[in-house]
Formats: C-alpha cells, sequence, structure tokens
C-alpha cells in the first residue's frame, strides 16, 4: 500500500449487503471509509464496480487516487494484509478491443511529483446556472487543482478557462478560451470518453458534433507524415536570388572573342601592377580568362602591403567581373580548374583552404600565417583580406544555390547533373575524399575555431567597427557549407547527416566554452540556416547550463523537452551567482567527451595553475560502490571538500553511486550536519523527495536517529516533506515515538512552509545570464518549429481532411501510444510527440513549471521568449477548439 492509512469512497454499489462487507473488510485491515455522496479530498482510494459517469469517479481521476474493484478489498481480506492495487485497477475494454485504463495516466503523473492535478495550472471562470450542478463541477474542478472562480470575477483575478453550462455571447466575452462542461471529461479521457459513454450534456450541440469521430488509418497516417518529413528535410534552407541574374549562356557572347594578354605580362616583368591590372579589366568577358599567372603575381603583389587602396579595390572588381562572366557552376570544369589555380597563396600554393586561413588570421591580427605578411596589420590590407573573403563565400553560395535550385543549363545545353556537386570548389576546399562521409572535417574544426575567435574580438571591438563583422562572413561561410553538406548525404543516409550534425554542435559548445554567454547568443541570433542555429542553439544552451551547474538530460530534443527541462532551467540560470563565468576545462556534458580537434584546440582546454590547485584530489575517482569524491566527503562530513566540488562548473549535486544513493543522502544517513546544510544552500538545491528502496534523505535521517538533520531539511522544504512516505507507508512522524519530537518535527515544517510563503521568487540573481539563455531558447524554438515543419503541419482551421488535421484530430481521440503503436519511422513519431505537446500546452499543461522569476522579467529576450511560448499556448488553444 501507498498509505499506512487508507482512507476508501465507494461508488456505484447499490446493495447494501454488499456494501457492509467492504466496509467492514475496510476497517478489518486498517483502512478508513468515508461515506457521503460527493467526492472527499482526504480518500486515497476509491472503489467502484466498473466506470461510472459519477463525480466521485471523475474527481478521483482528476486527483490521481487509485480506484479500484471491489475484488481489491475482498482479495486483500483473503490475504490477511493489503495487497498491490495495480491488478485491480479499474479498466474497460474499448471498441477497439484494447484495454484502457482511465486513471493510470493522472495517477501515475501525481505519483512521481510532476503535476499535482489534472487541472494544474487551470484558472477557471465557472458559470453554471443550477446551484447544484455548479458545486458539483467546482469540487471536480479542484480535485484537480484547479483554482475556481464564480461571476463577478474578481478584478486581481485572470483566468485562462471559461467553462459554461449552457454557453451564452456573456460567457464568451472573457478573455480567455470558453469550454462546454464537457471539455472536463474530454481533458481527461481524450475519445475514450466515448466507449466509456461519457456525455455532460451541454446546451452547445456545435461541440457535441465535434465529439464524433471516424477512425484515421494510423498506417496511412505515418506514411503521409514520413513523405512530409522528408519533404521538410530536403528543402533549401538558403536561398541566393540574385544568383538567379547571373550569365546566361544564350546570350551572344561579346565581340571580343580573342584579347592579346602578352603585353599584360611585360607590365608586370617591368613592375608596372597598375596598368597591367587596368589592362585585364578591360578583358573581362562570358568565357574569356585572362591567364591565371597574372592574376597570381597581381595578388602577389597586393599582399605585400606597398599598392594602393585604389589598387586594391580594382583588383577584387577584376574577381567579381570573374565571378559573375564565368561562374564555375555553369562552366566547364576547366573553368573551376582555374579558379583552383588562382584562389591559392600565390606564394605557398597549397590551395584554398591555406589561403582562406591565412586571410583570416590576418583579420585576426595573427602571425600564423603560411607564411609572413606585413605587420602590424595594415588597414588597407585588412580590408583586402576581409573582400577576399567575401569573394570567396559568393563564389560558395553560387555553388550551393545552383545544387539546391537544378535549374541552370550548361553552356552546352545540358541540365547540371548532381554528381556535380561531388567536383564543386566546396567539397576540394573542406572535405579531403577520405573526410566526405563527416561533415567535421579538418578545415570545418578550424573554421569553427575562427568563428569563435573573430566573434569574441567582433563583440569587444563593437564600439569601433560593426558588431561581428568578420564573424558575420564566417558565419555565413559555415552555414553555406553545413548546408552543402547535408543537402548532399540526406536522401542517402538520414543518419549520417544527424551524427554530422550533432558532432559539430559539440564541437563547437567545446570551442566556444571561454566566450560569454552574451557572445554566443549574438552569433546565434545571426546564424542564417535553421538546420545549424537549432543544433548550436541547442548545444550552447546545454552547455551555458552545465557550466552553471543546471542539470539537463540527455534525451533527443523534442518540444515536450524544451518545455518541461530548458524552461524551468531558465528559472535556476536567473537565479546564478554573478561571478558565475564560463570555464574551459571540466564538465560533465558530453560535448567534453567527443575526441574533436583536440590538438588543435589545447590552448582552449588547457586549466591556470590556479584552478588546478582549486581542484580536489580524486575528483574524478569512482570506488567501486560508484560512489564520487562527493558522496565520500559528504559520508564524512569533510565540508571543506564539498565546498570545493561544489564550486567548481558542472558539479551534478544529484549524482547517484550504484545502488541509487545520492551525496544528501549520505550525509543524511552518516549525520554530517555541515554538509547538509552546504549542499542545501547550493544552487540548484539538491532533490529531496528522491527515495532509494523508499528510503529519502529525511527518513534516512530520522532511521539513523539524526534529529538536527531532520529538522533542518523540513525549515529548508517545509511540511511537503511530512507527507511522503518510505517503502513500508510510514511518513516521517511515523518514525518518531516520542510527542515531543514529533511536535519538534512539525513546528520546523511550519518554519520551512513559513520561510517559502516570504521567499522572494521574483528576483533575478543574474540578468544578463538570463538574457542570454532566454535568447538561444528563443530562437531555439523557432528554429525547431521551421525545422521540423511543425508550425505547418498543426494549423487551427486546417480542414478538408488535411494532414495536420487528421493527425490532430487522431490524438483527440485516441493516445499517443495508440496512435504511434507499431510505427518505424521515428522521425513521423517525434512529429506526432510534438503535435501533442502543443494540444497539451494549449490545455495549460507545462507554463507551470516556469518559475515566477522568468515569468515577471522584463528583460527584452526574455519577454520576447514568453511571448513565444504563448503563441504556442494560444495555437494549443485553438487548435483543441477549433475540433
Amino acid at each position: 500500500m501507498a498509505s499506512r492509512t487508507p482512507i476508501f469512497q465507494i461508488s456505484g454499489i447499490k446493495v447494501c449487503e454488499k456494501k457492509k462487507v467492504l466496509v467492514r473488510g475496510i476497517q478489518q485491515l486498517g483502512g478508513k471509509y468515508m461515506g457521503g455522496s460527493v467526492y472527499q479530498h482526504e480518500s486515497t482510494h476509491l472503489i467502484i464496480p466498473q466506470v461510472l459517469s459519477s463525480e466521485k469517479f471523475l474527481a478521483a481521476c482528476a486527483a490521481g487516487k487509485w480506484v479500484v474493484t471491489p475484488d481489491y478489498v475482498l482479495d486483500s481480506i483473503k490475504n490477511g494484509s493489503w495487497l498491490p492495487e495495480g491488478p485491480y485497477e479499474v479498466a474497460l475494454s474499448t471498441c477497439t478491443t484494447s484495454t484502457f485504463y482511465p486513471v493510470r495516466q493522472w495517477r501515475e503523473k501525481v505519483a512521481s511529483g510532476r503535476i499535482t492535478g489534472a487541472f494544474q495550472g487551470w484558472r477557471v471562470l465557472l458559470m453554471v446556472q443550477e446551484p447544484t450542478r455548479r458545486a458539483m463541477f467546482k469540487r471536480l474542478l479542484k480535485a484537480g487543482r484547479a483554482k475556481v472562480y464564480r461571476c463577478p470575477l474578481p478584478s486581481h483575478a485572470s483566468v485562462t478557462h471559461v467553462m459554461a453550462k449552457p454557453i451564452t455571447e456573456d460567457s464568451k466575452s472573457h478573455n480567455a478560451p470558453c469550454y462546454p462542461v464537457s471539455h472536463i471529461v474530454q481533458h481527461l479521457f481524450g475519445s475514450n470518453c466515448v466507449d466509456m459513454k461519457f456525455n455532460i450534456k451541454d446546451d452547445h450541440p456545435a461541440d457535441m458534433k465535434k465529439a464524433s469521430f471516424v477512425d484515421v488509418d494510423f498506417a496511412k497516417l505515418e506514411a503521409e507524415l514520413s513523405d512530409y518529413v522528408i519533404k521538410q528535410e530536403g528543402r533549401p534552407r538558403l536561398r541566393f536570388f540574385e544568383f538567379l541574374g547571373y550569365h546566361d549562356p544564350h546570350r551572344p557572347q561579346s565581340q571580343a572573342t580573342e584579347t592579346d594578354f602578352s603585353n599584360v605580362g611585360s607590365m608586370i616583368e617591368c613592375g608596372l601592377f597598375i596598368e597591367a591590372l587596368d589592362s585585364i579589366r578591360s578583358a573581362v568577358f562570358p568565357g574569356l580568362l585572362p591567364p591565371a599567372p597574372y592574376l597570381i603575381s597581381l595578388l602577389e603583389y597586393a599582399q605585400q602591403g606597398n599598392a594602393t587602396s585604389v589598387f586594391l579595390r580594382n583588383l577584387q572588381q577584376v574577381m567579381y567581373n570573374l565571378l559573375v562572366t564565368n561562374p564555375p557552376w555553369l562552366t566547364p570544369s576547366t573553368v573551376r580548374r582555374y579558379y583552383i589555380q588562382v584562389l591559392q597563396c600565390p606564394r605557398c600554393k597549397t590551395g584554398l583552404w591555406p589561403f582562406l586561413e591565412t586571410a583570416i588570421s590576418y583579420c585576426l591580427s595573427s602571425e600564423v600565417t603560411c607564411h609572413p605578411l606585413p605587420g602590424p596589420a595594415l588597414p588597407t590590407l585588412l580590408h583586402f583580406h576581409s573582400d577576399l573573403l567575401g569573394f570567396v563565400l559568393k563564389l560558395f553560395q553560387g555553388e550551393l544555390h545552383s545544387v539546391t535550385t537544378w535549374d541552370f543549363v550548361l553552356p552546352e545545353g545540358k541540365g547540371v547533373s548532381h554528381a556535380s556537386a561531388s567536383g564543386s570548389l566546396l567539397y576540394g576546399t573542406f572535405w579531403t575524399v577520405w573526410e566526405r562521409s563527416t561533415l567535421l572535417s579538418r578545415a570545418v574544426k578550424r573554421l569553427t575555431q575562427f568563428l569563435m575567435q573573430a566573434a569574441v574580438k567582433d563583440y569587444a571591438d563593437r564600439g569601433e567597427k560593426q558588431k561581428l563583422h568578420l564573424a558575420d562572413t564566417l558565419l555565413d561561410l559555415l552555414s553555406v557549407l553545413v548546408e552543402f553538406w547535408c543537402q548532399q548525404h540526406f536522401k542517402l543516409n538520414q543518419n549520417l547527416v544527424e551524427k554530422g550534425l550533432k558532432d559539430l554542435a559539440e564541437h563547437f559548445a567545446l570551442v566556444s566554452q571561454d566566450a560569454s554567454p552574451q557572445v554566443l547568443s549574438e552569433l546565434v541570433v545571426r546564424i542564417r540556416s535553421t538546420r545549424l542555429k537549432l543544433v548550436i542553439a541547442d548545444a550552447i544552451f546545454r552547455n551555458l547550463c552545465c557550466t552553471n551547474g543546471v542539470t539537463i538530460g540527455d534525451e533527443p530534443l523534442s518540444l515536450q523537452k524544451m518545455l518541461l527541462s530548458y524552461l524551468p532551467a531558465l528559472g535556476s540560470l536567473a537565479l546564478s551567482p554573478t561571478t558565475t563565468h564560463l570555464k574551459t576545462g571540466r564538465t560533465s556534458h558530453s560535448c567534453a567527451n567527443q575526441e574533436t580537434g583536440c590538438s588543435a584546440q589545447s590552448s582552449l582546454v588547457n586549466e591556470t595553475s590556479t584552478e588546478k590547485e582549486n581542484i580536489p584530489r580524486g575528483l574524478n575517482r569512482v570506488n567501486a560502490a560508484g560512489e564520487t569524491l562527493l558522496h565520500r566527503a559528504c559520508k564524512r562530513n569533510q565540508v571543506e571538500t564539498v565546498l570545493q566540488i561544489l564550486a567548481l562548473p558542472g558539479t551534478d549535486i544529484n549524482v547517484k553511486d550504484h545502488a541509487g544513493w545520492t551525496p544528501l543522502h549520505e550525509a543524511c544517513n552518516h549525520g554530517s550536519t555541515s554538509c547538509v546544510e552546504a549542499l542545501l544552500r547550493h544552487h540548484p538545491a539538491p532533490v529531496l523527495d528522491n527515495q532509494v528502496g523508499g528510503v529519502s534523505p529525511l527518513h534516512d535521517a530520522l532511521l539513523n536517529g539524526h534529529m538536527d538533520i531532520a529538522r533542518i531539511l523540513l525549515e529548508h522544504a517545509g511540511s511537503a516533506l511530512l507527507q511522503q512516505t518510505d517503502g513500508d507507508g510510514r511518513t516521517a512522524l511515523d518514525l518518531v515515538s516520542a510527542t515531543s519530537q514529533k511536535e519538534e518535527l512539525l513546528r520546523s515544517a511550519q518554519v520551512g512552509d513559513l520561510a517559502l510563503s516570504n521567499r522572494i521568487v521574483t528576483e533575478v540573481l543574474n540578468l544578463p545570464l538570463l538574457e542570454a539563455g532566454s535568447a538561444l531558447l528563443a530562437h531555439l524554438i523557432f528554429s525547431y518549429q521551421q525545422e521540423r515543419g511543425l508550425s505547418r503541419c498543426v494549423q487551427p482551421g486546417d480542414r478538408s481532411y488535411s494532414l495536420g488535421y487528421k493527425l490532430v484530430r487522431a490524438l483527440q481521440a485516441h493516445s499517443l501510444q495508440r496512435v504511434t503503436l507499431g510505427w518505424t519511422d521515428q522521425r513521423a513519431v517525434r512529429l506526432v510527440k510534438d503535435a501533442e505537446t502543443v494540444l497539451e500546452l494549449g490545455r495549460g499543461s507545462y507554463l507551470g513549471q516556469v518559475s515566477q522569476a522568468v515569468r515577471e522579467c522584463t528583460g527584452e529576450n526574455t519577454l520576447f521568449l514568453m511571448e513565444i511560448v504563448q503563441n504556442l499556448k494560444s495555437g494549443g488553444e485553438a487548435l483543441a477548439a477549433d475540433l
């Protein structure tokens, strides 16, 4: 039994003798029976012979209570003690021949602590005219932990639901969606209320019409969703309309079909570079390319630092004219080889990527270049190298455009083939032949490191020049190559694409650990590719949480994870100390476990000698029992070691050993009072209701006679801890025999309740960190909707049996498990889960876990985030109302 003294109510049993037998049996086994015709909140169990349309049953379901058949009591009498309730939980067979347990989902959610009732977060204006019915609906809603108001609505109150019987124009006039009272049953049981023959009649026949449902062919629905997902993933993320006006191969060529460049060579030999460049400028036509050695000589002269700004601008103009008149993606392979020959270091001649590395390094004022360049960095050369990077970016954008649109024509009149992408400059620059099956090549790793250096530098110099100017160029370059690589692989191997993006994101999170949250959020905002923005924002947000001591699960990204995990995490970020900063080195996040570019980023991950001195010896050593140093320090009451460990970024305060014990368990078990106090002062605080074999930290302290620790726990968490029961159904008060000790525990619990009620939860201690996290999460949610196609798949008013309409109606009529049973395409399953999350959000779920500090923050990014979440909620409400 889950409780020492179970309290029963009975419903639906009209035969007095049968009821007497049950009542005597309950009392014989030490239980308590509560009579009456209405639901009593103190009850723990309801006995019914079958599913009923009664107040007691609906209220017990909403409250998450046990609802069992009479056989539970009768068999327990034969057993001599209470049996497990599970086999006796009320069930029914639906029209689909499957067994449905109507109460289980709510009971399990309440028991796990995820919710306190089925209507948690609801603020209901109840407009039912008949007094008896109004009282019944009020009890029912309050059983599910809803806040219930009646007309006239208090001036200070705001409502999430208006429930009326009958529905009138007045009931629709309030600033909240209006529902018939049948919505209560619909929320509890979905479409299974049809099988249960539940029908709380109202005066709104249109809603009764919506309750009817024609079963959907789930296999066909999976196929349609799979097709939708494939089209969504294959769509182009980046479009470059400027390339639509590039050279038309069928346009008549210029009259100057041949040009003598011999005099240009003579000018270069004589050092007349300005004159040579002028001659080339006048001879750039479609199909006509100046000899590559001449351009190479001009580039080498420009790099020496003696060229005038006019010469450098004219050289850039020649390069862009070449790209316009002879784009490599529209011309024979000889032209691509021409660009490969020209776009490399004039002196080293080692290829396009070293050429780009040198240009980027010079812009970053780095001395690491393929050969020495004039220094310190000259302003004219800085602009020249920056323009070169912009030119190469434009070239790569054109190549991506060509493989995305498929509507270009070769001069010979033949379409560009898909295989042409394998010989592109993009592939040859960033991936060797052996690296093409991975996104995270050596060049890509190096580019991400350059990007972070540029971002930090540009952000620091924002008062002197355009913010993130170089970083914007590199970020656009990274977006182009990511889209290009994904475009080439997603049709052949979707898993390969997902792994490549994951590796890139984790590498990016690793190399960005020294950057401030503000720099990272600025970067994410500027990413043009939603695919890249999604994975980068997710990796940075998780790393930000981990570095500030907030634990985030490793489950795949989903809309539900963002609402249930990421949004509450913002509350912890808001309360983080303002001295918190991102450090390199140790982190418990998975991104630190990837062996990506370790040699290239050794300077990023080396700890200072001071940091090493502050790290306790044996921090990473786990003994045979799975105990960490934090476990062992708590057992020995070594509070200084505990404080050292808790000060390290990424420390998991709820880490478990092999048996499931946490450091708080060990401290409570061994009487380590100082360690308990240190753990409770840490943010985030340890979990107090975690049980191992039914033993919570409070039970652990009392079972071992540590009353001082029990008082500390109760003064921290209040009387809620006194409601916990162990594996034998005993509460904390049952573990002490002396009346004085019980009174002492109750006084401590009252102190805790008072402290909780007076605790200021609206104060934001670290606004910059909260704003950075909010910006990341806002763009993460927005990109997720765009990338997964959720905003287009589920839209209010989406009729005519469209895919979105069928999906939402299926979820209204069946459980997620029923809809996706037997599905093999996990992408389609993920889309269904996201749609269900939107519907649940519209019903008032999830938002109750957002801290008040976040909800009331007036920061620009946080307000923007909450607006996005509210729009999602409104969309879910509209979906539910539309059906």
